[in-house]
């Protein structure tokens, strides 16, 4: 589910954004993912957790329509779902919704972990069970280096002289701060930054976490790139101009099209979570049917305490001593004797032993040695589809309520149609020594569920 169904919604979604974009100018929505990081507690329970997480992501998409930031709450308890997204200073409200549908169609990989937190280059998203609003700093902070080109001395103190620029002023800016810095010494090169603390930290955090993100991203240096993945602010210097234009809000064509995209994101992530709804009805459905194995040791023990469990010495009064002329055949599990003639004419009490009726003295003991035949048919009946699991026929015999069907042919009914195999050498068929019985062979039974 995980792989293929959330892959092939994130293309489509991608194609979507492009055609989108056609023919209108627009910045750039910087949909790169830098880095993704799922937490190692799984969820509670994921159907209260699922219903909780979309919520969570829909509530914030509205609020991301007109601010660029969103934050929300849903559920209660163990599986409640605490969420927070923004978008980048620099990025205007229609490319802030288009990274904010790629991060929230990417973030549900960390499923069945109830935590997460995803870095674009355009947008960040967190996911958690508990409220961490207030956190700046964390053992998931991080760096990643662009490593491709090693830039000059002169290079790194402009990095440095405008990292700092925006460290000192991002604070006060309600934690964004962007700028450029020429090298010296060249016609056409700068240092580029930009900085952005989530508005859930009050100032003094804001500075606190640019600080330590910014002494680490520095040791990039003399790399052309860094990025700093902190847990409460996001930090990038490049020798490329990466930012967008400064601008307003946008036009009103502009305004519908940021509507449309949220409302096919919502779409996406609504398919993301049937998607996995339907993943956890199938994994149960098939837990409850590997627990089939332990129903029928049940419904075992419950024959074994009832009254149609026979000692062997009743079984072999009611076969004659296993005489071979009341034999029907033999499968996996031994042999069976004639019933079905006497059925089929409703003479079933002529293969009662008198000594069976004299030892229970109970009013309804023929009717259970009628159902007991009844089941055997059913059986041994020859399609092996129409026979009952070991677990149906235990209820069978359990449950007297049960209306039982008719049983069809068995695989052998008489002299004429039974196949003789000659197994006389053979010391597995002992009974075969003088050809007066046969194997059935229609089918082999095996100790798997049906």
């Amino acid at each position: 589910m995980k792989n293929c169904n959330i892959s092939a919604l994130s293309q489509n979604f991608l194609l979507l954004k492009i055609l989108l974009l056609l023919g209108m100018a627009a910045g750039d929505p910087r949909t790169k993912t830098v880095q993704i990081m799922c937490g190692n507690q799984r969820e509670h329970n994921t159907t209260v957790f699922v219903p909780n997480f979309v919520s969570t992501m829909e509530n914030i998409s509205e609020q991301m329509r007109t601010s660029g930031f969103g934050v929300a709450v849903t559920g209660s308890g163990p599986d409640t779902n605490y969420g927070v997204a923004q978008c980048y200073g620099d990025l205007s409200l229609l490319d802030c919704v288009l990274c904010y549908a790629e991060a929230r169609t990417v973030l549900p990989q960390c499923f069945p972990y109830n935590g997460g937190r995803i870095y674009l280059d355009g947008c960040f998203m967190r996911s958690e069970n508990y409220s961490f609003y207030d956190e700046f700093r964390g053992s998931e902070d991080r760096v990643v280096c662009g490593n491709t080109t090693r830039k000059s001395s002169a290079f790194g103190e402009s990095a440095r002289e405008v990292v700092r620029r925006a460290v000192e002023s991002a604070p006060s800016n309600r934690g964004y701060a962007r700028g450029e810095v020429s090298v010296s010494g060249t016609a056409n090169q700068s240092a580029y930054v930009l900085a952005d603390c989530w508005r859930t930290l009050d100032e003094s955090s804001c500075r606190q976490c640019l600080e330590n993100a910014s002494a680490s991203m520095l040791g990039c240096l003399p790399w052309s790139e860094g990025r700093a993945l902190y847990t409460g602010c996001f930090m990038r210097y490049s020798d490329t101009d990466f930012l967008n234009k400064e601008m307003g809000n946008g036009s009103s064509r502009g305004t519908r099209i940021v509507i449309v995209v949220s409302v096919i994101s919502s779409l996406v992530v609504l398919v993301v979570g049937a998607v996995i709804g339907f993943y956890i009805w199938k994994h149960r459905y098939i837990q409850k049917k590997r627990r089939g194995t332990n129903d029928a040791e049940k419904w075992a023990k419950t024959l074994n305490d009832s009254s149609l469990n026979f000692k062997y010495s009743t079984i072999e009064k009611a076969t004659g001593s296993f005489d071979i002329v009341n034999k029907l055949g033999q499968g996996g599990f031994g042999t069976v004797y004639k019933t079905w003639k006497h059925f089929q004419a409703g003479t079933v009490e002529e293969l009662y032993d008198p000594n069976l009726i004299s030892q229970n003295f109970h009013d309804n003991f023929k009717d259970e040695i009628f159902r007991v035949v009844q089941i055997g048919l059913l059986c041994t009946q020859e399609s092996p589809s129409l026979r009952p699991t070991m677990s149906k026929a235990l209820q069978m015999l359990t449950k007297k309520e049960l209306d039982l069907p008719p049983p069809a042919n068995p695989p052998f009914i008489d002299e004429k149609t039974m196949e003789l195999n000659d197994n006389g050498d053979d010391q597995c068929y002992p009974l075969n020594a003088d050809g007066a019985s046969s194997v059935a062979s229609v089918s082999h039974s095996s100790f798997y569920p049906r």
